[in-house]
């Protein structure tokens, strides 16, 4: 699995739209406020390589450190049921006691490697969030927090989904495509 978090502000990316030349559409939103969203998400790609998943999980106005990461792989390890080998940059909320608590007594259950240092390139989780905050959500203004999480989980629900839109992050990515992806 490989593995990612963001943010998502308030701040619409304003992007160029179909606006009448001259009268730009008018993005209202809140000045002054550090709401966010945070979102963890994990592409995998099975031994068997028959199906690509996303797993995703979102915290409104908190953020994810290594307890909450923890948390989030075993939701993970419920649903996936087999040995997880973890793939995630160096950040300090992959390390610390909650991650190795994570392998307590099964230590075959889960293992991690990391990413190379400054090498977003090779995470397909990556282009996840280009699509979401440059293609999907350009010039898109939420009234609050709690608005932007309720627009942020249907769209990963309908993303889990779209198994063509999911390989070609994996494609979008540095990484040497699989070859049954190719197919």
């Amino acid at each position: 699995m490989l593995w990612d978090e963001s943010g998502l502000l308030m701040a619409p990316l304003v992007r160029r739209s179909w606006a009448v030349r001259g009268r730009p559409p008018e993005l209202l939103q809140k000045g002054r406020h550090r709401e966010k969203v945070s979102v963890a998400a994990g592409l995998w790609l099975p031994p068997s390589q028959d199906r690509v998943g996303l797993w995703s999980r979102t915290l409104v106005n908190e953020y994810f450190d290594n307890v909450r990461v923890a948390a989030a792989l075993r939701s993970v390890a419920r649903v996936l049921r087999n040995r997880l080998v973890v793939v995630w940059d160096g950040g300090t909320l992959h390390k610390g006691e909650p991650i190795r608590a994570l392998c307590g007594g099964r230590p075959w259950r889960f293992r991690f490697e990391l990413l190379p240092p400054y090498a977003p390139m090779l995470n397909p989780v990556e282009p996840v969030w280009s699509w979401l905050k440059f293609g999907r959500w350009s010039n898109f203004a939420p009234r609050d927090a709690e608005h932007l999480d309720s627009v942020l989980v249907p769209e990963l629900e309908a993303l889990r989904r779209d198994r063509a839109r999911l390989v070609s992050f994996f494609m979008a990515s540095d990484l040497p495509p699989p070859r049954k992806l190719l197919t």
